[in-house]
């Protein structure tokens, strides 16, 4: 027995470890939040219109970006973007919900580093992913009589970005969450070790990448200050009164630097977070709908 009890123990570390090996690399896979594209065409096709995906890509300025629609260009585009880390995955609910595909085609965009957009190379510049991103709105505003950016978090920010130096490129925008004020939200202590070598490496390159661009938000939005005035199309903006990420003061900077947009609306999530695309769907499908109908309303 006594030789047998330390073979017993040698295995169950073994084993132990080993499970924690491979979770590990499960956890680390799920946190990259990058999927094959046969999954992501798996959960769109389950909709109740019977519609299939299609996932298209472009090049641009030495990247390579990949988007996914749903839907046809008969009717309003609303383009979604994502925040960090995240990708196109990030709307798949929306992208397949019936309202939505009753009314709009839809498309979501993997950003630059994110998800098929060259995953892992990294674009701090708000403003350089806004002209990235502005080549296929060119096109897809020859398609469509409406156009609608909704973008969360970060990608509120690119969202406000592209309709500062492409106001012709849509119709309307949504800021859901959106980090749009310099200095105006948390960043983590562990954020800047982690930005350096070796610890960096430890981290899953979508949370890398997340974490370059957080380091990078001060400087790219206070550049972004001098050209509030040129967003001239209506805006809604949702946010929550607890959100302890990007912080409620951001909407209320936003609403009163918007001031040659005709119209701005700020909604208030109350007691919400920054998780409003799953806390306040409904709200959030609302926005969209109502942002269309006054659009057309004006356009008649």
């Amino acid at each position: 027995m006594s030789k047998t009890l330390p073979s017993i123990l040698r295995y169950r570390r073994f084993y132990i470890l080993s499970g924690l090996l491979i979770f590990g690399i499960f956890l680390y896979s799920m946190l990259s939040f990058k999927y094959p594209n046969s999954i992501l065409e798996h959960h769109l096709c389950k909709n109740a219109w019977n519609l299939k995906p299609a996932f298209n890509a472009y090049d641009t300025l030495d990247r390579h970006i990949q988007y996914v629609e749903m839907g046809n260009d008969k009717k309003p585009l609303v383009v979604f973007i994502h925040g960090a880390p995240a990708s196109a995955s990030f709307w798949l609910s929306y992208m397949t919900d019936s309202l939505l595909l009753s009314r709009f085609k839809m498309m979501a965009i993997d950003r630059p580093g994110y998800g098929e957009s060259g995953f892992g190379q990294s674009e701090p510049s708000v403003a350089r992913q806004a002209k990235i991103i502005s080549k296929i709105l060119r096109i897809k505003r020859k398609l469509h009589d409406v156009v609608i950016l909704h973008g969360s978090s970060y990608g509120g920010a690119l969202t406000a970005r592209l309709a500062m130096d492409y106001p012709n490129l849509m119709d309307g925008i949504i800021l859901q969450s959106a980090s749009v004020a310099p200095g105006l939200e948390k960043t983590y202590s562990i954020s800047y070790p982690t930005s350096k070598a070796p610890l960096k490496w430890l981290i899953p390159q979508a949370l890398r990448m997340a974490n370059e661009e957080k380091l990078n938000h001060r400087k790219t939005l206070e550049a972004m200050l001098p050209f509030w005035k040129r967003i001239k199309v209506p805006a809604i903006i949702l946010h929550g009164t607890k959100d302890g990420l990007i912080y409620p003061e951001n909407a209320e900077f936003a609403k009163t630097k918007m001031v040659n947009a005709p119209w701005v609306e700020l909604i208030w999530a109350k007691g919400r977070g920054h998780d409003l695309a799953w806390t306040r769907r409904g709200l959030i499908l609302e926005s969209i709908q109502k942002l269309s109908d006054r659009i057309l309303q004006e356009k008649e």
